[in-house]
């Protein structure tokens, strides 16, 4: 059977067209999840009795069960017109340890592969896969396989774009941008970050970024936020690694102007309070800064004049605008837009 892409599936899935055997795999796990539950969705009709139907089988404590299962899809459906049998904690690794399918099995799941039953749907849900492993390749040859890849950032806002839509509530862009920022590239973590925000942005139904700060813990590998703290702190030869290191590990540059300009932003109002003589508590409480926040913010705003962060906004603003077109809109381009203004912003607030 053909590879499937992501999209491949949702369209076959929406006419309703199933193949009779999945194989369902990668790192994005809440995607793949997502994917098995609507195939199973999709399998049964509203008249169709899915509880006589469906079954599942975990291979985590017995291997054997993968025999049980091929039994269970050669049965004919009760009182349905399919029936469906998924298959999961399947494991095939590099080194062999704890594989749940192993070459044991190659002659029954061949054979069945190799001319399923017409009136079954079968779903492998797999949690590794090792690519150059006998019977991983004899499931992606036989099998509906699909991969789910993690979403770069692009794909991530436009993920929680749709699931603050379904949720009802307001999320500007520049919002979901500075929570994929923080979140990183688990969709299932993003989506449960979601729902807490929306169940906390109740009754305004509008999620601002003092929402996000207080309710989202940073989990990045490498902290989006690192970036800002170094260009707050006027740290240029820092900032700059450090924005290197996040744009190689696949972060979007438009996530992070997004990060950057509600943090300078923020600097920009800490300066205003403080020329009009506002006490340092009240300001800190004013912008709900944090205690080890404080300093930095308060320290930068003493050093950088006002038209000089007025500059960086303008500065931010233009390069957010060129990579959105022409200017900076192709991957080099977006990228040495973000490099020239972590460059620019660094100066502002340097010693």
């Amino acid at each position: 059977m053909p590879t499937l892409s992501v999209e491949a599936l949702r369209k076959q899935l929406r006419a309703r067209e199933l193949a009779p055997v999945y194989l369902l795999y990668g790192a994005e796990t809440y995607m793949r999840d997502v994917a098995a539950r609507t195939i199973a969705e999709k399998t049964f009709g509203e008249a169709d009795f899915r509880d006589l139907n469906e079954t599942s089988f975990s291979l985590s404590t017995d291997p054997d069960m993968l025999r049980e299962a091929i039994g269970a899809a050669e049965q004919l459906p009760m009182m349905a017109t399919s029936r469906l049998v998924k298959i999961t904690d399947i494991r095939i690794s590099a080194t062999g340890f704890r594989d749940t399918i192993t070459e044991d099995s190659e002659t029954a799941l061949r054979t069945y592969l190799s001319n399923p039953s017409p009136s079954s749907v079968v779903i492998f849900v797999a949690d590794e896969l090792n690519g150059n492993r006998k019977m991983s390749k004899l499931l992606k040859e036989l099998t509906a396989a699909v991969e789910f890849a993690p979403l770069n950032d692009a794909e991530l806002a436009e993920w929680a774009r749709l699931e603050f839509k379904k949720a009802g509530i307001d999320a500007t862009p520049q919002i979901v941008q500075l929570l994929v920022s923080r979140v990183g590239r688990d969709v299932r973590r993003l989506t449960n970050e979601i729902n807490k925000l929306a169940a906390a942005a109740l009754p305004t139904t509008v999620v601002t970024g003092d929402l996000i700060e207080q309710l989202v813990p940073t989990s990045r590998e490498m902290d989006n936020f690192a970036l800002t703290n170094h260009l707050i702190a006027g740290r240029k030869a820092k900032a700059i690694t450090t924005l290197k290191k996040v744009l190689d590990d696949g972060a979007e540059p438009v996530a992070l102007i997004g990060a950057i300009l509600y943090s300078y932003r923020k600097l920009v109002m800490v300066k205003d309070l403080m020329d009009r003589g506002v006490d340092r508590r009240e300001v800190a409480g004013v912008l709900k800064l944090r205690y080890s926040d404080q300093e930095p913010y308060f320290a930068a705003a003493r050093r950088a004049p006002m038209n000089k962060l007025a500059d960086g906004v303008r500065s931010i603003a233009a390069a957010d605008l060129a990579i959105k077109t022409s200017i900076g809109g192709s991957t080099s381009g977006a990228r040495m837009q973000v490099e020239m203004l972590v460059a620019k912003l660094a100066l502002f607030t340097s010693n």
